[in-house]
This record gives C-alpha cells, sequence and structure tokens, in this order.
C-alpha cells in the first residue's frame, strides 16, 4: 500500500513558476514509476509526466515539454514537479499517483492516487 501526498499548489501569474511536492509512504517508493496528471476545469484527467523509479527515465505531456520537470529524492520519498513559465491553460487541480511499471506510464490505470493540489494561473 502506499499512500501519496501532494502539496505545492496556489495562484500564480502567467509566466511564473511553482514547484509541486508529492511525498509517499511505505519502504519500497523507488520501485514505483511516479506521474503528475491534472485535471483541468470541464476536463478529464491528462497525463502530464512520469518518471521511472531510479530516475533514468522520463517522459512528458506534448503541451509541457520545455516547462515542467519531473524528478524524485528516493531517500526523501518524494516526487517532484518543476513548473515554469505556467500558462493560464495549465490550471488544473494536480494529482501524483504510482505504478510498478514503466509500460504505459501516460496512461491513467495508476494503482494509487494522491488526493490533488490546486494550480491556478493568472492571465
Amino acid at each position: 500500500q502506499v499512500q501519496l501526498v501532494a502539496s505545492g499548489g496556489g495562484l500564480v501569474q502567467a509566466g511564473g513558476s511553482l514547484r509541486l511536492s508529492c511525498a509517499a509512504s511505505g519502504r519500497t517508493f523507488s520501485r514505483y514509476v511516479m506521474g503528475w496528471f491534472r485535471r483541468a476545469p470541464g476536463k478529464e484527467r491528462a497525463f502530464v509526466a512520469a518518471i521511472s523509479g531510479s530516475g533514468g527515465r522520463t517522459t512528458y505531456a506534448d503541451s509541457v515539454k520545455g516547462r515542467f520537470t519531473i524528478s524524485r529524492d528516493n531517500a526523501k520519498n518524494t516526487v517532484y514537479l518543476q513548473m515554469n513559465s505556467l500558462k493560464p491553460e495549465d490550471t488544473a487541480v494536480y494529482f501524483c499517483a504510482a505504478r510498478p511499471l514503466w509500460s504505459g506510464a501516460q496512461q491513467l490505470d495508476y494503482d494509487y492516487w494522491g488526493q490533488g493540489t490546486q494550480v491556478t494561473v493568472s492571465s
């Protein structure tokens, strides 16, 4: 069982930056692929970024490539999402999630989900 707690959301102006964190419980954090997803108002939950257990592989949605960076600190059981050059269309509730396998990391079928943190980007 993995419990995830996301934090770091807030209100920021367009062009600004935020860093989201997701703290995980359990001793097997490094075995899990970690992902970030978001749900914008009126839209379905969508993939943002994922990172392998070792941190050696990452993948991003096209809409955030070059602006967002996912990273992890396995000693702290934490995954991060650094968001730069934020746009109003990045406004959403952001969720972190965990799954055991890298294959399909952009899909929604993660085993564990955090509670979400709100990010609002004003124009």
